[in-house]
């Protein structure tokens, strides 16, 4: 289910109407009575008064996707944030050529690099695995976001694509996470890594691995809006989250499945290391 803008600015403006209404029927009952159970205030359905006027903006934001990214780092967060209303989300690539994701999702950019805003409100970096190292390779690429990345209003990231953001330069002096098999590449950058699914020091805002990057596009929903707003967003998507095993981080998962997953990250950790150093060195530092 997807609503557009103007069908959510109205469902938004009717859930701020109904929950001030609501608090003041219960702060104030008319003729001193405590209003009747399961009664609903009378507010009108497309009474946009009632929207504060932060709720309407006009960010310019940037998704960076490149060949061979993970496609659910960027699509859990691009969901959330499509949902603010006067926000402007470009999906920026090299070429207006379609993109394959690791998986063989195909993405279609809606702008090129040349073409991006050159200031923009937030940028944000989905991460991969061999696509990742590729695009710290790619002088095109970092010099975009070693560009862009620093004079935007926010700077982030969901998983490997933190290794991108600390390549470019833009994560030293900051705490930060990653995917948690790479988290500890993080201080090559100069960044201070933190276990956790949503990482916010001032304007840098990383994601922990691939779902993490739900949660991170809600955060940021929250921080560019308010609560009323994030949790609006929460409900029409029914983002209630309850996985079928608990197995979702090192910490949880059993110790079988911990050390099957390890040795599948042992070379990419190690290549990640060497790509992320030679890159920093390159473009990180200037």
């Amino acid at each position: 289910m997807s609503l557009t803008r103007r069908q959510f600015s109205a469902a938004a403006a009717t859930a701020a109407a109904v929950a001030h209404s609501t608090r003041d029927a219960v702060a104030q009952p008319a003729g001193g009575e405590a209003p009747s159970a399961g009664a609903a205030p009378d507010v009108p359905v497309h009474d946009m008064s009632s929207m504060p006027a932060h709720w309407m903006g006009a960010e310019q934001i940037a998704f960076l996707i490149y060949p061979q990214f993970t496609a659910l780092d960027m699509v859990g967060p691009h969901h959330m944030l499509t949902g603010l209303m006067g926000a402007t989300v470009h999906l920026v690539a090299k070429t207006r050529d379609p993109v394959r994701s690791d998986t063989g999702l195909v993405i279609v950019p809606s702008l090129t690099l040349d073409e991006c805003p050159r200031d923009l409100d937030l940028i944000c970096v989905p991460g991969g695995t061999r696509g990742t190292l590729a695009a710290m390779e790619d002088d095109e690429t970092m010099r975009f976001l070693k560009d862009r990345g620093s004079r935007a209003k926010h700077v982030t990231s969901v998983c490997t694509g933190s290794l991108l953001l600390g390549a470019a330069g833009l994560l030293a002096g900051y705490r930060a996470t990653s995917h948690w098999a790479t988290r500890s590449l993080l201080p090559i950058f100069g960044a201070t890594p933190v276990d956790g699914r949503v990482v916010d020091d001032r304007n840098r805002i990383t994601g922990g691995g691939v779902t993490a990057g739900i949660d991170f596009g809600l955060a940021l929903v929250g921080r560019l809006r308010d609560r009323l707003y994030a949790e609006s967003v929460q409900l029409i998507a029914e983002y209630d989250p309850k996985p079928p095993y608990s197995a979702g981080s090192p910490a949880q998962a059993p110790a079988g499945v911990r050390t099957l997953v390890d040795g599948m990250f042992t070379d990419f950790v190690t290549q990640a290391g060497n790509v992320g150093r030679a890159a920093f060195a390159k473009f990180g530092r200037t």
